[in-house]
């Protein structure tokens, strides 16, 4: 605890806010290359092996991105495109990759939430 005169010399000190963003500029999307296709399991009380992507950004950061849905065909050296948004069970994780753009396609046959996952309008019968 500082004595009145230390504070009267010193003053006291703003605590610095870390920035979440960084990575993304402020930018809504951003463009990157999978150098990585690792798998990581989630935080304590959920079990899976989860899809994340390690993303070079177009700004050389980089970080790791979720790709969300069932299945992908996303490689190492493809091109993907990363939104915001963190994945509670994953640390580290604070990004989603977008489905359906650059060399990550959408799920096929998928009927319902079809604009999250990149998916095709399905052919009326």
């Amino acid at each position: 605890m500082p004595t009145l005169n230390q504070l009267i010399r010193h003053g006291r000190e703003e605590k610095r806010l870390t920035d979440r963003t960084r990575a993304s500029d402020q930018c809504p999307q951003k463009q990157g290359v999978r150098p990585r296709v690792p798998t990581r399991t989630p935080k304590k009380p959920n079990s899976a092996p989860c899809k994340i992507a390690k993303v070079r950004l177009s700004n050389r950061h980089d970080i790791f991105a979720h790709i969300p849905g069932e299945g992908h065909n996303s490689q190492e050296h493809s091109m993907v495109l990363i939104r915001g948004g963190r994945v509670k069970d994953l640390p580290g994780v604070k990004f989603h990759c977008i489905r359906g753009v650059k060399d990550l396609l959408g799920i096929p046959d998928r009927r319902r939430g079809r604009s999250k996952y990149g998916a095709e309008k399905p052919k009326s019968i």
